[in-house]
Parts: C-alpha cells; structure tokens; sequence
C-alpha cells in the first residue's frame, strides 16, 4: 500500500467511527425520550382538589335565628339573623330606628333568642303604659314596673327589687309571670306570694 493510499484510508476510517458514534448517540437520545414517555403515560393524573369554604360551615355550624322587629324602625319585619345576635344588630337589619324611637326603653346589647318579637316603643309609650296599668287591673307589670312598685309586692325588697330590673336589663321582657323564678333568691314561695298580683 503507498503512502497516498495510507493517507486516504485514515481519515474514511475517522469519518466512519463519527457515523457509528453519532448513531449510537442518537439512539440513545431517543430510546431516553421514549422511556420517558413511558413512564409519564404510566402516571396517575392528579385528583383536583375542590377548596372547602371555612365561613359556610361556620354558618352551617352556628345556625341562624328569626326575630320579628316592629314599632319605630325603618323597615318592620322578619329577619334571620346569627345565633349570637344581640338587639343592636336587629334594629341594624331593619334599617336603623326612626327619630322617634325611645331607645331608653330598649337594652341594645341584650342577646337576642330565636322566634323573639322585638318591639321598639315610641317617646312616651312607656309612661301611657304606666298610667294605664296603674289605672286598669292594679296589678304591677313587671315589665314596666320601677323599684318602687316592685318593693309594694310581698316578699320583695331592695335588693329583690334591684335583682329583677338587672335582669330585665340584660335579658329582655318577662314572658311569664313564672320566669321571676330565674331571678337569684326568688323562688317558689316567694313567687306564690305575689303571683296573682302581677302581670306581664
């Protein structure tokens, strides 16, 4: 073999191992991009996870209540309002109180109770309601009464007298005569004594 022939044949043997190499090279790129693929196909797609509002189960677990706001108020009605509701944020759901309204007569901050009526008195009623229970069957209404009608009633002094407005303050009317018995020192014989001399 000449020289010239050794020459030759040296770089057809180089560009032959670049041809082997770069096949092998490109072999192995796509066999990698095929198992790959694989394997992606082979995933489990994600389960889509659906956000759980945390102020509607508040609400499902607070529940609500109904009270019937009437007299002088923008807008009388029923509304429903949340379990811990006091009187101030029902006269907010009726649109606030007229000019007229005696607020003296109503405890704001009284907790309200679910099917709760929610009368809000015109300046002045208070007293025609004094005058025409005093005028009408003499008993005392122990929703009106003051400390010194309650201390007419047997049994019942300052203190009792007190402890019964208190009450009356921070919970609303009395419904019956009978729930003078959740007033502290006030029990069954004190309430017999008096019980056919009021009223609510």
């Amino acid at each position: 073999m000449s020289v010239t022939e050794t020459a030759s044949a040296a770089p057809a043997r180089s560009r032959l191992r670049l041809s082997i190499g770069a096949a092998v090279v490109l072999g192995l790129v796509v066999l990698s991009a095929a198992v790959g693929l694989g394997i992606m196909r082979g995933q489990a797609q994600p389960v889509q996870s659906v956000p759980v509002d945390a102020s509607a189960e508040e609400g499902i677990a607070s529940g609500e209540l109904y009270v019937h706001v009437l007299g002088q108020v923008e807008t009388p009605g029923l509304y429903v309002l949340d379990i811990d509701a006091r009187v101030v944020d029902a006269l907010a759901a009726a649109g606030g109180t007229l000019d007229d309204a005696d607020l003296q007569a109503v405890n704001l901050a009284r907790p309200l109770s679910d099917g709760e009526q929610l009368v809000v008195p015109i300046i002045g009623a208070a007293a025609e309601d004094d005058g025409a229970s005093s005028a009408g069957d003499g008993l005392v209404d122990l929703n009106n009464a003051d400390q010194a009608e309650l201390e007419t009633l047997p049994g019942i002094g300052p203190a009792l007298a007190q402890r019964i407005i208190t009450w009356r303050d921070e919970n609303g009317r009395f419904n019956s005569v009978d729930d003078l018995l959740v007033v502290s020192g006030i029990g069954d014989k004190v309430l017999a004594g008096m019980k056919d001399l009021v009223r609510v």
